[in-house]
């Protein structure tokens, strides 16, 4: 199988994923598209990769405008190609007065920068604000370092389910899944099914949640 063949099997899955959350009445999912990581890959497989993740975000623009899929596309997307910002601007248009289930994909995300942007973004709205530098660092809080992340406003995620047999999260939502439940399967995104993506939400169903308590 070509490498841009696989990639488009891993493009395609999402349709299937949308489907099952919406069957089990799921409001809101998170998917990792392309990691910051990702971006120094050959140019060869780079290119090949980014041509399928923009044709995926036209596809999804055109099947779910005016439906009720809302998609919103998080990272730092400065360094991509003009024509993967020009989807991304494209899909998030089409769907922003959808109010169905809400699909959040990472693209060009990494958790460290996440936090960077944010307490970045924090620091410039208070001295905006006219705020001392004194007193900048006391208004950095938990709350107010929240609402700067790439992910305001959505839940943290109640379950990360991590395929292809890796037992870590490689820095996927470091602050906003501090309290998920988390589940790992040895099967490649690609190839995951219903059934994988069914075990995973019984797993999460008998377990009792705590938050660190």
């Amino acid at each position: 199988m070509e490498v841009s063949a696989g990639h488009r099997a891993g493009a395609d899955k999402l349709d299937q994923l949308i489907d099952w959350c919406v069957r089990v009445g799921v409001r809101e999912v998170t998917v990792w598209a392309l990691s910051q990581e990702n971006l120094a890959r050959p140019p060869a497989q780079l290119g090949g990769l980014l041509d399928v993740l923009a044709d995926k975000l036209d596809a999804l623009a055109e099947l779910h405008r005016g439906q009720s899929l809302q998609i919103r596309v998080v990272g730092r997307h400065a360094e991509l190609p003009p024509r993967l910002r020009a989807s991304i601007a494209t899909v998030e248009a089409a769907t922003a007065a959808n109010t169905g289930l809400r699909l959040t994909i990472a693209l060009a995300y990494s958790g460290k920068d996440e936090l960077v942007d944010a307490a970045r973004s924090l620091v410039r709205q208070l001295a905006s604000e006219g705020t001392s530098p004194g007193r900048i660092a006391a208004g950095i809080t938990r709350d107010a370092l929240a609402q700067h992340l790439y992910t305001a406003g959505v839940p943290d995620p109640e379950l990360i389910i991590r395929t292809s047999g890796e037992l870590r999260l490689s820095g996927f939502l470091p602050w906003q899944g501090t309290d998920s439940e988390l589940y790992f399967t040895d099967v490649y995104w690609p190839a995951f099914r219903e059934l994988d993506f069914l075990r995973a939400l019984r797993s999460f169903q008998q377990r009792r949640r705590r938050y660190g308590r």
